[in-house]
């Protein structure tokens, strides 16, 4: 049999709104790993949270993509980690952080440090973001390539988020506005896919035996790569349309489904 791929993102997909995965969805995802199926994580979540559920998930070996594609491991459960990185794609953070300030009233800035946290503009709310998080000045916050930029206000919604990119018009950036005011901000031409493409390679996966499972703006360019693709039922319109299915809600397990098709 030929080998399969299967990309899947983690919060709104495999992880339910307050963090924890449903004991179907860990149980599926062993049963198509177990069956030889490539399972490879594509999250927007920096190495460490990402790295805590692939550790749950009993995921050793292969690959895994994090902060949207612009960090890309290999799973090794001899190193001390459990991983090493295998590339990391980084962007000058400056010109756009100079569109965003000022642009929202209450928004906050975090420019992830691989490996280690965030560098902050002002403090996040609690929970949002992993590992060491650091307030420095704003100049600071420019001062060294990143890998992403996050841009969060705690009272807006994704469509202000969604006019305020249109109307400071960010360039040369690879960009998403996720399920509330959150907009993440990575180097141009990057995303999971532009990940997904490097591990498919090097797994030698034909691209018809590739799948992927999605349910935020983000996804977008994951489920364009695969030759399947499955927006999940609480995904936007604009991610559902261009899926070629549409599972149930994360809070139904929609994921599991899919998961078991696999199988057949």
């Amino acid at each position: 049999m030929d080998k399969r791929l299967i990309a899947l993102d983690l919060d709104g997909t495999m992880l339910l709104r307050d963090g924890s995965m449903s004991p179907a969805v860990r149980q599926g995802v062993r049963e198509v790993a177990d069956a030889g199926v490539d399972v490879v994580i594509a999250t927007g979540r920096p190495i460490a949270s990402a790295m805590a559920i692939i550790s749950y998930l009993g995921l050793e070996r292969g690959f895994a993509v994090c902060s949207n594609g612009a960090v890309t491991l290999q799973l090794d459960p001899d190193e001390p980690d459990g991983y090493q990185i295998l590339d990391i794609v980084t962007f000058d953070p400056a010109p756009a952080l100079a569109l965003l300030r000022g642009s929202w009233p209450d928004a906050v800035v975090a420019v992830e440090e691989v490996g280690l946290g965030f560098k902050v503009s002002a403090p996040f709310p609690d929970g949002e973001l992993m590992g060491e998080v650091r307030v420095v000045p704003w100049a600071e916050l420019s001062a060294t390539p990143a890998t992403r930029v996050t841009f969060r206000s705690p009272t807006g919604t994704a469509e202000d988020f969604l006019a305020l990119v249109e109307r400071i018009g960010l360039h040369s950036v690879n960009y998403a506005v996720g399920f509330t005011a959150w907009l993440d901000i990575n180097p141009e031409g990057v995303s999971k896919a532009s990940a997904l493409e490097i591990v498919r390679r090097r797994l030698s996966v034909e691209p018809a035996q590739t799948t992927a499972v999605g349910d935020q703006r983000n996804d977008i360019e994951m489920l364009h790569w695969a030759a399947r693709s499955i927006a999940m039922g609480n995904a936007p319109d604009e991610v559902k349309a261009i899926a070629d299915e549409v599972t149930l809600d994360v809070d139904l397990d929609g994921v599991v489904p899919v998961l078991k098709s696999l199988l057949r």
